[in-house]
């Protein structure tokens, strides 16, 4: 190997960014580095910059990201005003290397059949001092004579992809290593009203840690997201003999989950009442569940009444030294209620859902050891 080629593989291999849902940035970080052994260097809302010894398909394989990128270049000192836009057309022009970065995206997205798709994303949040049209204008102007020749326009989902993403004084601009399925999975087919985000739901199952010969349960399963993201780690980790569960007030919720999980893997579901479950005491490891936000219940008053209610029923069918952990928006409640049974919290993230605040917390039932010791 030349000197110059083992200095691209072993010392400029380029960075990465991965965005995610706004608070969820520790768990992703968490997933790159454990999974993939990657090193974060930076994170910010909704982004998490990392590098990896070598840049392969592996990466695909992440399940609390929804879109990954081979850097270009970034900043946080943006001016909020139209200087910024010098500097976008600048550090596009004479920052990376086109070359190398779209070599690295053909690697991971083969060429298509057909003529290949090229689009240029431009996404901004935040008030500043210029339109969006003008970012997107200048990353134009400084990807010129840069695109490989032969690609046709394509206004979404092309084939090779450039994105600037501005939120507030952050920008980040770099070439999009995957599609719309890491974000959307290819098993949901089949949807229910406020169906959650399958990379939330994979933070969700990450954050339970499932091990073998646990049971697991999603007692309020909606489109069954959860339990298809819990059964999809498990065969990813080769977690044997566990047993997941899963049921909803709602016939068509389970039918739909039953529809989304048939090409995952399987699951014991039912129809049932999550303020009377049909389990045994004590018979289940992890609950994993984002109960009815306020919106989708007749009134915000029955949130309460009903978080209370779940969590007894929670707390008698869970092992001591088990763990649950819930998405909800209306976060008090449900924190009162575990109190209430003496669940312990361990973990909280803010985040946002369909448009509203959320979190996302993780909580542990004392082990009977341990609370006869107290």
């Amino acid at each position: 190997m030349s000197r110059k080629r083992q200095s691209d593989t072993e010392h400029t291999v380029p960075a990465l960014y991965a965005m995610v849902q706004p608070g969820l940035e520790p768990v992703a970080a968490d997933e790159i580095t454990r999974d993939l052994g990657g090193e974060v260097k930076k994170t910010s809302r909704g982004v998490v910059v990392f590098k990896l010894p070598e840049i392969t398909p592996d990466i695909l394989k992440l399940r609390t990201t929804e879109d990954l990128f081979v850097l270009a270049w970034g900043s946080d000192t943006l001016t909020y005003r139209p200087p910024d836009l010098v500097n976008f057309r600048k550090w596009t022009a004479n920052r990376p290397d086109w070359g190398r970065l779209f070599r690295i995206h053909h690697a991971i997205r083969p060429k298509i059949k057909g003529k290949p798709t090229f689009h240029i994303v431009c996404q901004m949040q935040g008030e500043h001092g210029y339109k969006r049209y003008d970012a997107h204008q200048a990353i134009v102007d400084g990807l010129r004579n840069k695109v490989p020749p032969g690609l046709i326009a394509q206004e979404e989902n092309a084939w090779l992809e450039v994105w600037l993403t501005i939120r507030g004084k952050t920008a980040v601009c770099g070439v999009r290593l995957t599609d719309r399925t890491m974000r959307h999975r290819t098993y949901k087919t089949d949807h229910v009203p406020a169906s959650l985000r399958p990379t939330v739901a994979a933070a969700m199952v990450r954050l339970a840690g499932i091990s073998p010969g646990m049971t697991v349960l999603d007692p309020m399963c909606g489109a069954g997201t959860i339990l298809a993201e819990a059964i999809d780690l498990c065969n990813r980790r080769k977690t044997r003999e566990v047993t997941m569960l899963g049921g909803d007030l709602d016939p068509n919720a389970v039918f739909v989950t039953g529809e989304n999980l048939a090409c995952v893997g399987q699951a014991q579901l039912a129809r049932w009442d999550v303020r009377q479950l049909p389990l045994a005491a004590g018979t289940v490891d992890r609950i994993v569940s984002n109960p009815p936000f306020g919106k989708q219940l007749l009134t915000p008053q029955d949130v309460g009444p009903l978080y209370g209610q779940m969590a007894r029923q929670f707390d008698r069918i869970l092992k001591p030294g088990g763990r649950g952990v819930f998405l909800v928006a209306e976060y008090e409640p449900l924190r009162d209620s575990l109190r209430d049974v003496g669940w312990k919290p361990t973990r909280q993230h803010k985040v946002r859902v369909l448009g509203q605040p959320a979190v996302l917390s993780a909580w542990q039932k004392p082990d009977a050891l341990a609370t006869m010791s107290e």
